[in-house]
């Protein structure tokens, strides 16, 4: 076939592979998972985490993980707010004792304790945070009362407190923290530094486009009083832009202090376009250290990831889709 005829017959073939381009079934389509209405994810500490610990205990982790879980996909699913759906879930979380937050608050070197938490409204960026508290039941709520009841953003100890009465928040003494179980972790922690990271936190993104982010904690085992990490630390510990994301951090809080962790991922996002996994995995895995922890987070259009350096991390998942899950390790 000279070059003459090729070219008639391929002048003549063009139309028709044009057409079949366009009908369906001549070409494999396509199908995408339909944009979240709605999206959240919790999690309950990382650190090193046995997988030789007892059925018995992994089940109540995973229960009480898949009852906040629940509690959050109830608020969202009747068209509630991110922010209300963060605060319920942590208050659930800081209630049970298994976590390291209200009621289950690590012990100070001094042997009491001192508890931080923070919030944050990614429709406008408003935030509120608290730390250093004794008496404060629910941290994660006087958290959300600073960032709507006061012209600040940060209350710590003292100031804290004095703002919680005012507020009529639900004060305890600080002994309603004690557990036996944390008590025997301080008696280790003197012995050698504890690896579990504990902490609680929520992200969100409700019906209305709008993005939550919570967290709460009772600290470091053995910490010097008055010490506060990365958890009530805006753009360290807790970070929501609706631009952008909504994370909550757990680890190492000097080390999420030092690379502002949950500003980064948001400023990658933001100023460089890579998606909410490919931000969490550069700053968790080539800027902090093996083990230093990690990181929940859901992004502007519903994408929700979950991204560790440690053993593992308690979390969970679920959105509109359908997509429930609880999981510590893989």
């Amino acid at each position: 076939m000279n070059r003459q005829a090729l070219l008639a017959l391929l002048l003549l073939l063009f139309p028709i592979l044009l057409l079949a381009q366009s009908k369906p079934g001549i070409v494999v389509q396509r199908h995408e998972a339909p944009r979240p209405k709605w999206a959240i994810a919790i999690h309950g500490g990382a650190g090193t985490i046995p997988k030789t610990m007892p059925e018995a205990k992994k089940q109540e982790y995973l229960r009480s993980l898949n009852q906040a879980l629940k509690i959050g996909q109830e608020v969202l699913q009747q068209g509630g707010t991110s922010l209300d759906a963060v605060e319920k879930v942590i208050r659930f979380l800081e209630d049970d004792p298994l976590f390291n937050a209200g009621k289950g608050a690590v012990y100070t070197h001094e042997g009491t304790h001192e508890l931080d938490a923070a919030i944050m409204d990614g429709r406008d960026l408003s935030c509120g945070s608290v730390a250093a508290l004794k008496t404060i039941k629910n941290p994660i709520s006087l958290a959300r009362l600073v960032k709507e009841k006061s012209p600040h953003v940060f209350l710590v100890g003292e100031g804290a407190e004095a703002f919680a009465t005012e507020m009529k928040v639900e004060r305890v003494p600080n002994s309603y923290f004690d557990t036996p179980e944390r008590y025997q972790q301080l008696q280790e922690a003197l012995k050698e530094e504890p690896k579990e990271h504990g902490t609680v936190g929520c992200v969100a993104l409700d019906t209305h486009g709008n993005l939550a982010a919570g967290t709460s904690t009772g600290g470091l085992t053995n910490k010097r009083f008055g010490r506060l990490g990365d958890v009530p630390v805006i753009g360290a510990g807790t970070y929501a832009n609706n631009r952008t994301c909504a994370l909550s951090a757990t680890g190492v809080g000097e080390e999420f202090i030092k690379y502002t962790v949950t500003h980064d991922i948001s400023a990658l996002m933001e100023y460089k376009g890579l998606s909410l996994q490919q931000a969490m995995d550069q700053v968790i895995h080539h800027k902090l250290k093996p083990g230093d922890g990690g990181v929940i987070g859901v992004a502007h259009d519903g994408a929700l990831a979950f991204v560790f350096n440690s053993e593992g991390m308690y979390r969970g998942a679920a959105d509109s889709n359908g997509r429930f899950e609880v999981r510590i390790w893989e």
